[in-house]
């Protein structure tokens, strides 16, 4: 019986860096396909941002055709306003999903860190280094791009397997 493929995508999102990872999984084979950040310039105003990201979003989920997404939780910030432009970023990235039918989840950052590293207080340079270990890759990976990855890749750990989880998307 041939392994079914998926692809998942993760997202960091950000108004000035939103890191993507793509991660091809066949079998017990997990591959990264893309990962790098959308980086939008400072100089360009919120608007002009989100549309940026609205584009390169769609891009690339019509380049990967991923299968299901995953998201960090909303966390609460200290500064409202952050936490308002972070939700428009985030935003972008639902809506994109949804009008391609690909499902998206979301998980805690201490389960993504724990999922990763073993241990949900992980730094991020620990994350970052086992994101590489996990799919081969040279590190050091961009910030945005392993936080992406370690998304997809925690998607993949809690849907895969005899303990499965079946989360319920957003």
């Amino acid at each position: 019986m041939a392994a079914l493929e998926r692809i998942v995508i993760g997202f960091d999102t950000s108004l000035r860096s939103t890191g993507v990872g793509v991660v091809q999984v066949l079998g017990s084979v997990r591959k990264a396909l893309h990962f790098a950040p959308i980086r939008v310039p400072q100089s360009r105003p919120m608007s002009q941002a989100l549309q940026m990201i609205d584009e390169e979003v769609g891009r690339l989920l019509d380049t990967f055709h991923p299968t299901e997404a995953a998201l960090e939780t909303v966390f609460y910030a200290k500064n409202a306003r952050t936490a308002m432009i972070l939700c428009h970023a985030r935003g972008v990235v639902v809506m994109n999903c949804a009008k391609r039918g690909i499902p998206v989840y979301e998980y805690a950052p201490s389960e993504i860190k724990r999922a990763v590293t073993g241990t949900g207080a992980a730094e991020k340079a620990q994350v970052q280094a086992m994101v590489a270990r996990i799919l081969s890759l040279p590190p050091p990976i961009q910030n945005d791009a392993a936080d992406a990855l370690a998304m997809a890749i925690t998607h993949i750990h809690r849907t895969t397997g005899v303990l499965a989880l079946q989360p319920e998307s957003i």
